[in-house]
């Protein structure tokens, strides 16, 4: 799958780097503690997260990450934005809160 199809399947806002909707997605990685992205994620995965500052756009270039989601309406500062274009990785926002976004993206992954 493509961060394009998610994006077009969940209505998610596309705040930058659009040149890397094409990147591939093979899973989902949830979490709000860098740490634990830098620790467990792994590369080609979506991040779900509530994380707006630059060290988010560190952290998914460092672990080759899709794209970052951020939910409940958050978005990425301004410096993370210009960092996130430079890497190519997308930040996309919704509304939706946590748990449903990350539903359906299960829900997504599992399509038969």
């Amino acid at each position: 799958m493509k961060v394009k199809d998610i994006v077009e399947a969940l209505n998610l806002k596309v705040l930058s780097a659009p040149e890397g909707l094409d990147r591939e997605v093979d899973n989902c990685y949830v979490s709000d503690l860098l740490s634990d992205v830098m620790g467990n994620a792994e590369a080609n995965h979506a991040w779900v997260t509530i994380q707006t500052h630059k060290n988010v756009a560190a952290i998914a270039s460092l672990k080759e990450l899709s794209c970052v989601i951020n939910v409940k309406g958050f978005t990425a500062s301004e410096d993370t934005l210009a960092q996130s274009n430079e890497d190519g990785i997308p930040f996309l926002s919704t509304d939706m809160e946590t748990f449903e976004i990350v539903g359906r993206l299960y829900n997504l992954f599992h399509q038969k």
